[in-house]
Parts: C-alpha cells; sequence; structure tokens
C-alpha cells in the first residue's frame, strides 16, 4: 500500500497550482493521476488562454509517467451502457440483498476477484470494482450487527491497490449520480484499506471534501472509541484532516456541533498541537498549548449544557474502558496536559510570571471542572504536579490574585491532594504566605482583587461548620457545582479552624478591616462585607465581646447605589444580634446612637440647599447619599419590629432594650425616600420590597396606594402655563403679598402657586408653612374656586414629601378657634392619633368647601390607618404574662370595639354634614357646594366601607336621618352589602330599627335591582303583614304612616311584588276602615269621599277627645294607603312605549 495523500498535494489540487504540482516528484502526483489524466484530455468549461497554457503543462507533467496510459483506456469506455447496467444492478441487489452470485455487472467469475481483476480490460475492471462496492454497500443496510466489516479479496491485495484506487476515482468521476461520494465513504468505511482509498478518492475530488467529513462526522457515535466501527471512523477522518490540515478546526467544530465523535474531536486537538510543533515556531507552540486547554475547558465550562454532557460522559466512559487505556485518546490527552503543567512550574522558591500565572489558573479550573463533572480521578503523578503548582507564589497583579482564589477553592474542593504530612505542610505554609502577601496585593492591584475576604469568609464557615457556605463559596469563584464533599474536607477544617485560624483571630481582625468606599453591586470578589456578614451570623463578635457597631455604621456611610445584595442581610442580622440572645453568649452588640442616625440625615431633602446657583453642584452628592439614608431607614423600621416581635420574651427576661423615639422619625422624610426607592427600583434591588413591607405593617399612612396613585396623577395634570401679566418670581415673600391682595388681585396668587406646581418637591418644601397658614383663609366663600382648587394640588405635591408635619399642621391650622384669654396649645401627633375625632373639631365652613373638606379627609384616613397601628402596637408593647390567652382575647376585642366607635362616630358626624339646611335646599341644580360635598363624604364612606365591611353593619344599625337616603345609597357603591344585614336589623325589637330597615330596603331596591334584593324585599313585606296583627293600634298606625310610602319605590324595583304589595294595602285599607267605624258614626261613603271632603272633622267625627288624634292618625294612613295604591298602579306597570 502506497503512502496517504500529502498535504502539499491535495493543496495544490484544491487550487489548481500547476506551477505546485509541477514541482512535485512522480510517487507524491501519483494518489492524483486520475484527476490530472481527466484534467488534460476531457473537453474543459473554462477555454481561457491561461487554462489552455496551464493544461499544456499538465500534458507535460503527466507525459513521462508510464501509468498514465492505463488510467487513459479508462476513459475510452462506454459510460452510458455501464450506467444502465447499474441501475439494474442496483435494483437486483435491493431484491437479493446479500446474494453476490448473481450480477448484471458481472458473469460468473472463473477465478478469484483479484485474479480476475488482473486479467481484465479496463471495462471488466469497472464493473468488477462497481459490482464489490454496491455488493457491500447492500450488506451494510441488512447488517444488524454494531459494524459490519466485508472481507473483500480485491481491497486486501495490496498490489493491486493502486489501480483500483485509479477505477473508483475514474468510476466516481463519471458517475455522480449512481455513485455519491458520501454513501462511497461510508461504503469504504467497511471495507480493508477503504479510508486510504478514501483520501485518495477526495484528493482527486477537492472540492468534495467538506462534503465528505461532514457525512462522517454525522453518521458517527456519541461515544466513538467503545467499538470497532467508531475507531475506524476516527482513523479516517484524522487521515483526511493531515490531508488538509487548515481544516481540522472545522471538522472539530463539527463533532462539537453534532456532540458526536468526541475522541476525534480531541485527537485533532492533539494532531494540532504536534503540527504546531513541528513548525519550530514558539508562538505558535504557544497557542497550541493554550488550545488544548481552552477546548477542554469550553467543553465543560461553556453555557451548552447539551454539549457539556457529552463531553463529560466521554470522560466518564474513557475512564472505564476495559481495553488498554494507553492508547485512548483520552489517555494522550492527560499525558499532554500534565506535560504542558510540568512546562510552567516555577523553579524551586521562585515566583511564577504573570503570562504562567493566567496558565495555570486555567490548569485548576479545567481538573476542577473534569473532576466536579466527569468525575474525573487523579493519578497520583497528576496530584503532585497540581499541588505544586497550586502552592506556587504568583505576581502581585490581579492574574496572581485570582490564582490564589482558584488555588485555595481547589485544596478546599480536592483535599486528597494533601495526601501525607509533607504536603499538608507545604499547604499550610502556602496559606500563610498568602495572608502575609494580602496586605501587599491591596496595594499593588486594589481591594476588589483581593483574596483575603474569601480566606476569612472560608475560616468562618469552617467554624460555624456550615460546609453548605462553602460549597456556595467554591462554586461562585469556579462556577462549577457538586464540588465539595462535605465529609471529605475533616483534615482541611482543622487546618484552618486550628493551625492558622482561630475564632478570636478573625474577628480582631475583621473589625481592623476598612470599610468598602463606594459599596455598590457591581464590585464583585469578596469584600470584607461578605466576612462580617458571615461572623455577625455565627454571633462572633458577642462570642469574644468584640464591638462592630461602628463598623457597620460606617459602611452604611458609604454604600452607593445600585446597592451591594448583602447589605440588607447586614443589618438584618445586625439587628438581631442587639435584640436577640444567642444560645453561645449573653452579650449583644450595641445599637446605633440617635446622634449617628441624625448625622445621615443632615443631608437629607428636609435640609436641602435652597440656593439655586449651588443646585448643580449639589445634586449628584444629594443624590448619592440618598443610599445610606434608605439603608439607615430600613434599619430603624427593621429594629422596632424586632423589638415588637419578641417584647413577651424581653419582657419576660426583664430585658431593657433602647426604643427610639417618635420624634426621631419625624426628623426623617420616609415618605420621600420611599418614592426615590419605588421610582428607582433597579438602584434599590433587594432594600426596596422588606422596607416597604416594614412601612406597610408599622406605618401604613405613609405608603397608601391611593396617595401614589393621587400623586402620578397629579402630577400628569398639572397646569404649565404662567400668566404674563403677572410672571412675578415664586418666593415666600411675594407669596404673602399675594394672600394678602387675595381679593382685590387673584391673579397674582394664581402665578404663584402655578409656579409651585412646576417646582421640584424638595424646592418646595419653604412654602409648606405658608401654604397651611393659607387654608383658613381658602374657607372664605369670596375666594376664587380656581385657586381653592390650586392650593390643594400644591398641598398634595407637599403631602408627598413630608406628609407627617403636613397633616399635623393642617389639623392645628383648621382646628375650631374659640375666643379665650388662654394660649391654645397646638395638637402632638400622639394627640390626633390616639383621638382621630379631634380633627372634625374644625372651622365649620370645611365641611362646605369641597377641596379642603377633600384635603382634610386625605388627613383623616392616615391618621385613621395610624391610630389602628398604634393600638396595636400597643398591645405588642405591653404584653400580659399571666393567663396571657384570655386577658389577650379581651384586650383584642376592647380594641375592636374602640376602632369600630371611632369610625363609626366619624361616620356619623360626616353624615350629618351631608344633611341641608333650609336655605341650601332652595338651591335649584345640583351644581353646588353640598352635592360636591356629599360626593367627597360618600366616597371616603365607601372606603371606609371596603376597608371594614362590619362598620357599614355597624353603622346601619346606629341608624342615620331618613333624608340622607337616597344620598348614600346612590353615592356609597358598597353599601348593599347592607342587604345581607336587613334581615337581622328587622329582627331588632325597637320599632324606629324596623323602619329604618324597610326605608333602607326600598332604596335598594331601586339602586340594586338583584336576586337578593328581591327575597330581601319579599321578607320585609313579609314582616309589613305580621306588624298588622302584632302591634297595637297606636304603634301600627306609627309604623305604617312611615313605611307604606316607600312600597311604590319596591314595586318599581320588582312589579312581580304587585301583587303582594296590594293585598298588603288592601288588607291594612280594611283596617284602617274597621278602626274608623268603630270609633265614629260615619258611612261607608262618607269614608270614601273623606279626602275631597271640606267639611271640618269636628263635625264629621263624633269622638272623644282622647281619641280624637288617634282616629286623625288613621284618617291620614287611610289616605296615605289609597294615594300608595294609586303609585304603584301608574309606576309599576309596564308602558306601550317601550316596545315602540
Amino acid at each position: 500500500m502506497g503512502e496517504f495523500v500529502g498535504s502539499k498535494v491535495f493543496q495544490a489540487m484544491e487550487n489548481i497550482d500547476v506551477s505546485a504540482l509541477n514541482k512535485l516528484r512522480e510517487k507524491e502526483l501519483r494518489p492524483v493521476l486520475p484527476c490530472l489524466v481527466r484534467m488534460a484530455l476531457c473537453k474543459p468549461l473554462d477555454e481561457s488562454e491561461s487554462w489552455s497554457a496551464a493544461k499544456k503543462n499538465v500534458l507535460k507533467i503527466l507525459s513521462g509517467i508510464e501509468v498514465v496510459n492505463s488510467i487513459v483506456a479508462l476513459l475510452s469506455i462506454d459510460f452510458h451502457a455501464l450506467e444502465q447496467d447499474v441501475n439494474k444492478e442496483q435494483q437486483l441487489r435491493t431484491k437479493l440483498g446479500g446474494n453476490q452470485s448473481e450480477s448484471i455487472l458481472i458473469s460468473q467469475l472463473q477465478s478469484g476477484v483479484a485474479l480476475e481483476f488482473e486479467r481484465s480490460d479496463p471495462p471488466r475492471r469497472l464493473r468488477l470494482l462497481l459490482s464489490e462496492l454496491l455488493f457491500v454497500s447492500s450488506q451494510i443496510r441488512e447488517s444488524k450487527t454494531e459494524f459490519y466489516q466485508k472481507s473483500s479479496e480485491l481491497f486486501e491485495s495490496l498490489v493491486y491497490l493502486e489501480e483500483v484506487s485509479d477505477v473508483l476515482c475514474i468510476a466516481q468521476a463519471e458517475l455522480p449520480a449512481l455513485l455519491p461520494i458520501t454513501e462511497v465513504a461510508e461504503t469504504l468505511l467497511h471495507v480493508p484499506n477503504g479510508g486510504w482509498m478514501l483520501c485518495r478518492l477526495v484528493a482527486n475530488s477537492p472540492d468534495c471534501y467538506k462534503e465528505v467529513c461532514t457525512s462522517l462526522v454525522s453518521g458517527g457515535d456519541r461515544q466513538d472509541e467503545e467499538s470497532v466501527g467508531g475507531r475506524r471512523r476516527i482513523e479516517v477522518l484524522l487521515a483526511l484532516a493531515r490531508m488538509n490540515p487548515k481544516e481540522m478546526y472545522s471538522i472539530r467544530a463539527l463533532c462539537v456541533e453534532n456532540c458526536k465523535m468526541p475522541g476525534l474531536a480531541v485527537a485533532l486537538t492533539l494532531e494540532m498541537n504536534k503540527v504546531y510543533a513541528q513548525s519550530g515556531n514558539d508562538r505558535f507552540q504557544e497557542d497550541s498549548n493554550t488550545d488544548i486547554v481552552g477546548f477542554v475547558s469550553g467543553m465543560l465550562l461553556g453555557n451548552d449544557t447539551k454539549v457539556k454532557e457529552w463531553f463529560a460522559q466521554y470522560v466518564k466512559v474513557g475512564q472505564k474502558l476495559k481495553r488498554d487505556a494507553s492508547v485512548t485518546q483520552l489517555h494522550s490527552l492527560r499525558l499532554s496536559l500534565l506535560e504542558q503543567m510540568i512546562s510552567i512550574l516555577p523553579d524551586g522558591g521562585s515566583t511564577i510570571s504573570e503570562s504562567q500565572a493566567i496558565k495555570a489558573s486555567a490548569f485548576i479550573r479545567l481538573y476542577c471542572a473534569l473532576k466536579s463533572m466527569a468525575a474525573f480521578k487523579f493519578t497520583d503523578e497528576e496530584m503532585k504536579i497540581l499541588l505544586r503548582l497550586i502552592t506556587s507564589h504568583p505576581p502581585l497583579s490581579k492574574a496572581g490574585a485570582r490564582f490564589v482564589s482558584l488555588g485555595l477553592c481547589m485544596l478546599i474542593a480536592c483535599p486528597y491532594l494533601l495526601g501525607n504530612g509533607d504536603q499538608e505542610k507545604v499547604a499550610i505554609n502556602w496559606i500563610k504566605w498568602s495572608i502575609n502577601m494580602e496586605k501587599e496585593f491591596k496595594l499593588e492591584v486594589s481591594s476588589a482583587c483581593s483574596f483575603g475576604e474569601m480566606l476569612f469568609l472560608i475560616a468562618i464557615h469552617f467554624h460555624s461548620n456550615n460546609m453548605s457556605a462553602i460549597s456556595d463559596l467554591v462554586y461562585l469563584t469556579l462556577g462549577l457545582k457538586n464540588l465539595v464533599k462535605g465529609n471529605a474536607l475533616t483534615r482541611i477544617r482543622q487546618i484552618f479552624t486550628y493551625e492558622i485560624f482561630t475564632e478570636q483571630v478573625i474577628t480582631s481582625h475583621a473589625v481592623k478591616v476598612s470599610v468598602t468606599s463606594g459599596l455598590n453591586a457591581n464590585m464583585t470578589g469578596y469584600l470584607p462585607i461578605n466576612s462580617i456578614y458571615q461572623l455577625l451570623r455565627s454571633r462572633s463578635f458577642s462570642k469574644h465581646k468584640v464591638p462592630i457597631k461602628d463598623w457597620i455604621y460606617r459602611q452604611i456611610c458609604n454604600c452607593s447605589t445600585p446597592l451591594h445584595p448583602l447589605v440588607t442581610s447586614l443589618i438584618d442580622v445586625y439587628v438581631t444580634s442587639i435584640v436577640i440572645k444567642s444560645t453561645k453568649t449573653d452579650h449583644l452588640n450595641e445599637p446605633i446612637t440617635e446622634e449617628e442616625i441624625l448625622n445621615v440625615f443632615k443631608s437629607s431633602v428636609f435640609h436641602w440647599s435652597k440656593d439655586k446657583s449651588e443646585e448643580g453642584e449639589e445634586s449628584s452628592n444629594q443624590k448619592s447619599e440618598l443610599a445610606p439614608q434608605l439603608l439607615m431607614l430600613y434599619y430603624l423600621l427593621h429594629y422596632e419590629d424586632v423589638v415588637l416581635t419578641h417584647m413577651k420574651s424581653l419582657v419576660m427576661a426583664n430585658r431593657k432594650v433602647k426604643s427610639y423615639p417618635d420624634t426621631l422619625l419625624a426628623q426623617i422624610p420616609i415618605n420621600f425616600l420611599l418614592q426615590t426607592a419605588q421610582r428607582e427600583q433597579e438602584q434599590y434591588a433587594g432594600l426596596f420590597s422588606p422596607l416597604l413591607k416594614l412601612l406597610v405593617t408599622h406605618y401604613p399612612h405613609l405608603c397608601a396606594v391611593e396617595d401614589w396613585l393621587q400623586e402620578s396623577m397629579n402630577r400628569n395634570s398639572l397646569v404649565a402655563e404662567t400668566s404674563v401679566m403677572y410672571n412675578i418670581p415664586c418666593d415666600i415673600e411675594n407669596f404673602n403679598d399675594a394672600l394678602r391682595n387675595l381679593t382685590t388681585c387673584p391673579m397674582k396668587m394664581i402665578s404663584q402657586l402655578q409656579a409651585m406646581l412646576r417646582m421640584s418637591a424638595p424646592d418646595l418644601l419653604q412654602f409648606a408653612e405658608p401654604v397651611v397658614a393659607s387654608l383658613p383663609i381658602m374657607l372664605d366663600e369670596m375666594v376664587p374656586r380656581k385657586i381653592v382648587d390650586l392650593v390643594k394640588k400644591v398641598w398634595l405635591l407637599l403631602h408627598g414629601v413630608s406628609p407627617r408635619s403636613l397633616r399635623l399642621a393642617t389639623v392645628n391650622s383648621l382646628r375650631l378657634t374659640e375666643r379665650t384669654t388662654f394660649k391654645v396649645t397646638p395638637y402632638t401627633e400622639n394627640d390626633i392619633t390616639v383621638d382621630p375625632l379631634i380633627i372634625l373639631r374644625c372651622d365649620e365652613r370645611v365641611f362646605r368647601c369641597p377641596p379642603i373638606l377633600d384635603v382634610l379627609l386625605h388627613v383623616l384616613s392616615a391618621y385613621l390607618q395610624a391610630s389602628r397601628v398604634y393600638l396595636h402596637n400597643h398591645m405588642l408593647s405591653n404584653p400580659i404574662l399571666e393567663n396571657a390567652a384570655q386577658a389577650e382575647r379581651e384586650r383584642l376585642d376592647l380594641k375592636n370595639a374602640l376602632i369600630a366607635a371611632q369610625e363609626s362616630a366619624i361616620i356619623q358626624i360626616l353624615l350629618e354634614c351631608c344633611l341641608s339646611t333650609d336655605e341650601e335646599q332652595r338651591e335649584e341644580g345640583l351644581l353646588n357646594n353640598v352635592r360636591e360635598v356629599q360626593c367627597i363624604i360618600c366616597s371616603f364612606i365607601h372606603q371606609l366601607f371596603i376597608a371594614e365591611p362590619h362598620l357599614a353593619k355597624l353603622v346601619h344599625f346606629q341608624g342615620y336621618p331618613d333624608t340622607l337616603l337616597p344620598v348614600t345609597t346612590t353615592g356609597i357603591p358598597s353599601i348593599h352589602i347592607c342587604l345581607d344585614y336587613i334581615p337581622e336589623i328587622l329582627s331588632q325589637p325597637q320599632t324606629e330599627k324596623q323602619i329604618f330597615a324597610i326605608k333602607l330596603m326600598s332604596h335598594l331596591c331601586c339602586q340594586y335591582a338583584l336576586p337578593r334584593s328581591l327575597s330581601v324585599a319579599k321578607l320585609c313585606i313579609n314582616v309589613m303583614f305580621t306588624m298588622i296583627g302584632v302591634l297595637d293600634s297606636k304603634e301600627r298606625v306609627n309604623f305604617f304612616l312611615e313605611t307604606v310610602p316607600y312600597l311604590t319605590k319596591v314595586c318599581r324595583a320588582f312589579p312581580p311584588l304587585c301583587e303582594d304589595v296590594t293585598s298588603f294595602l288592601h288588607q291594612i285599607g280594611r283596617v284602617c276602615m274597621s278602626h274608623l267605624t268603630a270609633d265614629s258614626n260615619l258611612m261607608d261613603s262618607e269614608l270614601s269621599d273623606l279626602n275631597s271632603s271640606h267639611m271640618p272633622l269636628k263635625k264629621k267625627l263624633k269622638l272623644d277627645s282622647s281619641k280624637q288624634e288617634l282616629t286623625t292618625k288613621y284618617h291620614t294612613l287611610y289616605s296615605v294607603v289609597q294615594q300608595t295604591f294609586a303609585r304603584v298602579i301608574v309606576k309599576s306597570l309596564v308602558t306601550k312605549n317601550i316596545y315602540a
């Protein structure tokens, strides 16, 4: 068998480089002679002069080669007739399958195929070869074994291989449709010397190179070294790759893309390494070494899960192969990696270079990935070299710091690298060297690249025996899961906890570590906050009585956006260590002092400079200071929450903890900070949600959803125009001047208020006091409504920045002033929180000024929420220890009763304000202040009913004026829930409540004509039927005089009830008539004409004076019954125009 096709020959054929072919020896040209003969003799498509000259050169090359004559004879065959016979042969092979005795291409053979091939002429040689190929191809299709190998005399005879190859190349070139090169390639894999012949075939058709390689790779196995066929395919593809080295990367990429033939991918990688090594170029040699590590690392550490699983399975299977492991590609890969590791090992005691540190880091990650994903078992030699590599001394650079971090993680992930005492000493000395050099790394590089924090974190986790945290730490560093086995870390844990880091050493060192300046989420690596957090969790500071408060405070002050994800967790564990004792020690950490907290808020929105000239310089600083303020606010709220939650245990232990006063929180712009965090949630990720939860729990009045919605609506609907006539600068002096001239020149005030609406919230704060002081003036009827509306908008904007102080100032400004010589003491926040009814003790004109009433109800809603939270927190902060369960239930009932009494009293007062005076009733139309006030109050009551449905039941059990029923039933959407309470009200013994229930039912039926309303209406009618016989004469007439007229509304809502109502009216009419006839001498005709008679009643009725009043009421009731009956007939019947 001759040599494989050389790369120079293939390149010349691929590029049709005749000059290069001319330089080659005859032996090198032998494989491609069939193609050259066809190029010289066949008519070309390119008839240019250049190709004609090249064709002559080809003829010169061929002229001196004797074997060319036999190839020329192959081209003189009748290929058309041969093609027809090949088609028949293929059909025959499809039917006969493995029977080789019958063939159309060749007749009965007298001797063996090889001998017959030698004796035959060119046409018969072609037929012999084609018949053999078609037979093997049919056998491949029928074979069910893993790999079919045909023993062929023709392909085994080394003497005839050259000639067989020539025949095959000519046949495939002349009959490409019948002999697709990809199918021929698959067939040649199953015959002896098939790979050698395939390389010659591809060299004669260089344009089919990629097609053949793609087909062979696609037909390969996922694990190619397990089978004979897989190994044969690797050999063939390697031969093709050596023939065209520049396509090695492409073939390897095909393997990875299809997740097939991993052994070939490794073999190609090693082959490329050899190619570059033979080149003698140092740069190429370095690139090849990097490529091996890079390729294997890419397979295991890439993002494609399918590829990772495929290659990991290859490594696992390769370690378990029963045949000689030394002949596998995996073994060759291990040897190559080991040689490269040895090449970068430093001389004894010397420092490796930065490039070597980078390569060493790559080796560490690679071997960790092999262990984690492919269960790779290191040999003794590999463990020895790896330990020497890990304990090398890197340079003072980022790459050196990264190398140390990776080395530490590998020592933890692979503890069996420390197989004996000497190796342990080497590792201990290297870790101590790392500790000593940590400061120098920080100085030379940066604190963000330091590995010292990771060292301390590992030690902390070992002390707390938190192996899962160590596993997470290694995973974050190496990016590999399931790498650390907890049961294998016993010895390494002892090294860290007893020989290098004691707990006392760790805690003492941690406090001395400087905080991270400008700590934010963009900082990667292991920072001091990681170590402090773990030490706080394990209570190490408390155990060794090391103060940590100052460090925590400094770190909070040095935070910036985007917030680091660990800051909120740090505050959580710090607060826990202040309030709750651990089982390890009774010592507690100190809380942050009030002075330190206020120092953080010195630059808050309440103190921002109003100087416009400095605004540009301060804006960036002010924004950067919001992060510490939000964190400090979170600390305060979380501290109060933890204290209240554990108050019972604190009281039982007779412990006193620090409590921050309410005055401290009053100096913090809570609402402004919360809105800032809400607008920039991506900057405050991890803080906004827990902060909002704490505020909703303890300060719901500061984070009401309606306030946020109202603020956004106000911002979108602000008036942007400015008065041209009064374009005056907006300041406090001009505002007060406009207020003094409010009635004479209102445009000045409008201009000032519009300018305020365009101000930013912090700039608007300076106007809080004058705006609140102007509220009583706005109650004057002479003030234009537009000004009052603008004042309300400005108030709402101020409320978004500083709601607590603004609400308190508003209540004190609108309070009812009494003429007295004593100085009136203003209400405090606590006064109003304890008794929210104080808010309604205001100037009566407020209840006829809709915008100011809306402001007042806004304040009232907030204080009602604050009152509920105050009572709840009061119960938590004053727990009962004896007979606790019963006492807590009683206190809870009392608290709920107090809240219900407060809120029901507020609703009754507001409903009373909805009543119109006689003068207001004479006003025509609905566009008046009374109507608007009723709408505002009904909307407020609706919100209260939604928040607490039982409040609606309580208010309607108490009752309110009947004249307000049309207002409440149409203005309060949630009042429909009272349909469920009407049966219970009807069952009350008080007649007044029963009358109120029937009237309420009639209005609800008109407003909500529902099946539920129908059943309630039927119940009320049945109750009225019952009352006829239950009540005495005096109570009966009073009861029905109030209720009978409302039956008209019931019939209008539910016409099917007309029959029951008329029956009831007939019965009550008969009762009236019976009473009148029993107590008078009137005839029936006179009774029926009683309403139209003009005779004095005293002349008609001959009654005693004691019964005269009752009889008069019955006459009135009789008249009401008649009128009701007439209205029922008119209003409850279906009119004809409905069908028009």
